[in-house]
């Protein structure tokens, strides 16, 4: 398959069922809130290296977490039960993402993909409405945290650091407790990871995927900072250990 080459002049995408066999499906064009946008309900997401043209990928098949499907080792239990960690939404967004930056991952260099243009990209959407943070503390100290994207019923997970064993775990734990509260149904986790399989998330085609997009635009989409509706109550979801 061609790699597109997107158009400075429209925010149109090709196809994403169109993507070679790597899921890569364009290159160029901007990261611009609307472009962003939709990018998101389209399937699509950015990654490429500074250096490089802004690449946009829609993989087959794709990672996802049914909010239902959550699983907690027993070995998370201590840390709920004795509230190890505070947990706080959207109070600082652009700190978490700067954080997950300089998380060293397996087969990347530190920080490879969230570029200045990325940060700028992203806290865009956040000052929007759209994308948001999980912050993990423990006392004083912010020890982990993840953000991404929400669209009607759908979080679109971008990236997680930790800096104290189990910290970005919890977040997401509590985090995804929450979303199923509020009646989220899918998060997307975009690409296969170990940690991530052991909660629960697992592959589904692309051709379901996008089904389920589409599906999702008639959800209405909660625009505005996560601080108090994330925070009213605490999670009373059963999740089950594995």
């Amino acid at each position: 398959m061609p790699i597109f080459w997107l158009s400075e002049h429209s925010n149109d995408f090709p196809n994403p069922e169109l993507s070679n066999r790597n899921g890569m499906l364009a290159a160029g064009g901007d990261l611009s809130p609307e472009r962003l946008l939709i990018a998101y309900q389209s399937g699509i997401f950015p990654w490429y290296n500074p250096e490089d043209y802004i690449l946009w990928w829609s993989p087959d098949p794709r990672f996802v977490l049914f909010p239902s499907d959550l699983k907690m080792a027993k070995s998370m239990r201590p840390f709920f039960n004795q509230a190890k960690f505070r947990v706080s939404f959207d109070g600082h967004f652009e700190r978490v993402m700067r954080l997950c930056g300089k998380t060293q991952r397996k087969g990347q260099h530190l920080g490879t993909w969230i570029s200045e243009e990325m940060i700028e990209g992203y806290t865009a959407l956040h000052a929007l409405g759209y994308a948001h943070s999980v912050e993990v503390w423990q006392e004083e100290e912010l020890v982990g945290g993840l953000y991404g994207i929400a669209l009607g019923k759908c979080f679109f997970g971008e990236s997680m650091f930790t800096q104290v064993s189990n910290a970005s775990k919890f977040g997401f734990i509590t985090l995804v407790r929450r979303l199923e509260e509020l009646g989220y149904q899918l998060i997307d986790c975009q690409q296969q990871t170990g940690h991530l399989a052991t909660l629960g998330a697992g592959a589904i085609s692309r051709k379901k995927f996008l089904k389920f997009l589409w599906e999702n635009r008639a959800n209405p989409t909660h625009r505005g900072s996560w601080a108090r509706i994330m925070e009213e109550e605490p999670p009373s979801v059963t999740v089950s250990f594995g």
